[in-house]
């Protein structure tokens, strides 16, 4: 426990949050810290988790209340009130300008800006660590982290999965979750961005960790691991300290990963780095990403990888309206303006890509107001059971004779459509493949 200060009072703190990187920076660097007083939460980007408390069960004993969480609109009253002397910035996925943008709003108010790096934040694992972050949401991490724990289990080693935190619901019964069954889904009443990350690796025999304290989830992760997997998250920077830092980059968006926060700190400090989409990339834009790699780390190991789509039921969609379903944080704050089902729906000669926006329902009509860049995809929001009913009934009403699914889960186990299915599944491409593969297999016999 770090002392107080001898003479001083406790500098007062918001922390600025999304329900993850908030609560891990709190618990490691502020839980049991004498020198600072943590007034506050804020939440932005994820609906439905500011109004509530950060429980006392892990805000420890300088908290026997817990902790409020507010919407970040919140913040110029909360600093008023409470005379906040520094403002943690603790969430991910954004433009630099935009961390600017809010260090502005912060600094006018008064407390100081702060952000918080490796040092004060990483956690020092008992075995090795192989982390796969990326520069934005939805460049291709899980498939990635899937080959990984492929060649780990050829290699005959033991692998757990410790998964970037999703803690949406009842903060005490998720502070430490695993995951080996597809049961354990139900039992921790997942949303469908978490189902979304987990359920693959659940099929695959991987264990899988997530939720608020990773101090605890590392503890148990390291009693059943030879090797642990950091499975990134929101383009966040790793909980733990890799001893192979691998990052993924995405040429659909070329120039954001040196723009965007934490992305380019990644980028920076990447052993290896893999190049997804190339396949579906502009010549123009890949030169792009590669320029800017070899500007800022010329070291890293570069891997151009394809993503191929498969496809099973194509012909369903040959000459038909298709709506497509792509996975949701990649459309929203992820920015991406089309995915592997609009890939499918060209590939297949669908006639038209149905636009949900006139067959809206519930919490999507607001996701589309927050994000009105998405254009003519629905994005797989399920942040709660109103939201996925939400979601079934936009579908339902739509005028599409297709669903393509081009989500990481099938969205039929868990809604009812009133429509003919097509699922999209993608993986890393053979060569990529075979030289992620020299790479993970030198890293574990060096």
């Amino acid at each position: 426990m770090r002392g107080k200060r001898q003479g001083m009072s406790r500098e007062k703190v918001v922390i600025m949050g999304a329900a993850g990187r908030d609560f891990h920076n709190f618990n490691v660097y502020f839980r049991d810290n004498q020198d600072y007083e943590v007034i506050a939460f804020t939440a932005i980007q994820i609906p439905n988790i500011e109004s509530r408390t950060y429980p006392p069960e892990l805000s420890g004993k300088l908290y026997p209340n817990g902790i409020p969480i507010y919407p970040e609109s919140d913040l110029p009253m909360i600093v008023k009130k409470f005379n906040i002397n520094k403002a943690v910035f603790a969430y991910s996925d954004v433009s630099q300008g935009y961390v600017i943008k809010k260090a502005i709003w912060v600094l006018s108010m008064g407390p100081d800006f702060m952000l918080m790096g490796p040092k004060s934040t990483m956690l020092k694992a008992k075995r090795p660590v192989i982390s796969v972050c990326a520069v934005r949401t939805g460049s291709g991490k899980s498939q990635t982290t899937s080959k990984i724990c492929e060649y780990l289990k050829e290699l005959g080693m033991k692998v757990v999965i410790v998964r970037h935190p999703m803690p949406y619901g009842d903060l005490s019964k998720q502070a430490v979750q695993r995951y080996q069954t597809l049961a354990d889904l139900d039992r921790y009443e997942c949303t469908i961005e978490e189902r979304e990350e987990h359920e693959q690796h659940i099929e695959h025999g991987i264990v899988v960790y997530a939720g608020v304290d990773y101090q605890r989830i590392l503890e148990m992760a390291e009693g059943e691991a030879q090797v642990i997997i950091w499975d990134g998250g929101n383009n966040d920077f790793s909980f733990l300290r890799p001893d192979l830092n691998i990052v993924v980059v995405d040429p659909l968006r070329p120039g954001n990963e040196i723009s965007y926060y934490p992305g380019e700190m990644n980028l920076r400090t990447a052993d290896v780095i893999v190049i997804n989409k190339v396949d579906s990339a502009r010549p123009q834009d890949l030169e792009t990403v590669k320029n800017n790699i070899a500007g800022v780390n010329p070291n890293a190991v570069v891997i151009e990888a394809t993503s191929p789509i498969f496809v099973p039921d194509g012909e369903k969609i040959k000459g038909r309206k298709v709506l497509v379903v792509e996975d949701g944080p990649t459309l929203t704050h992820g920015e991406m303006k089309f995915g592997a089902g609009v890939v499918a729906a060209m590939k297949f000669g669908a006639e038209e890509i149905v636009d949900p926006r006139p067959f809206l329902s519930g919490s999507l009509i607001d996701t589309f107001r927050d994000y009105p860049d998405i254009g003519a995809l629905l994005p797989c929001m399920g942040y709660g059971s109103k939201q996925i009913h939400d979601l079934e009934e936009t579908i339902n009403r739509s005028d599409a004779e297709v669903v393509i699914i081009a989500t990481p889960i099938d969205l039929n186990k868990l809604i009812r459509i009133n429509k003919e299915t097509v699922r999209v599944r993608y993986e890393l491409g053979e060569e990529a493949s075979e030289k992620l593969r020299s790479v993970v297999k030198k890293f574990i016999l060096s």
